[in-house]
């Protein structure tokens, strides 16, 4: 079994690398992903968003891995943003990590996060067969 999206066509379509809602069948495992933010293995932050998106996607991705568990496997991921200028920039960062994959996906725009420095924050919930 594997996870099913929902995307009626009672409904527009979905604006972008997302789908309206996954169902995950049978039984399986879950893990959820505490909120990932750019911060490198070493430490260190990245100044862009570009830079800050790809760390907290590689951190998502290996929290993934280490549960044995990988893109396909995201059922819902919550991305929170500092300015909506920094849309596209991320977006195009999301869209690479996910490939084809179109979880359940929800973009908030914040006014801040735990450090001043950080500029993204990614969470996620993920299911496996």
């Amino acid at each position: 079994m594997s996870l099913r999206t929902h995307n009626p066509t009672t409904q527009a379509a979905p604006l972008g690398a997302y789908s309206n809602g996954v169902s995950a069948p049978g039984s399986g495992r879950w893990l959820h992903v505490a909120g990932q933010v750019g911060v490198r293995a070493d430490g260190s932050v990245a100044p862009d968003v570009a830079g800050q998106a790809d760390a907290a996607w590689q951190n998502l991705l290996g929290v993934l891995a280490d549960a044995g568990m990988g893109v396909g496997d995201l059922v819902k991921v919550t991305n929170y943003l500092l300015s909506a200028g920094d849309l596209a920039d991320y977006g195009a960062v999301r869209s690479r990590h996910l490939g084809t994959a179109r979880p359940a996906s929800t973009l908030v725009i914040v006014q801040a996060l735990a450090r001043p420095e950080w500029r993204v924050e990614v969470e996620a919930v993920a299911w496996h067969a």
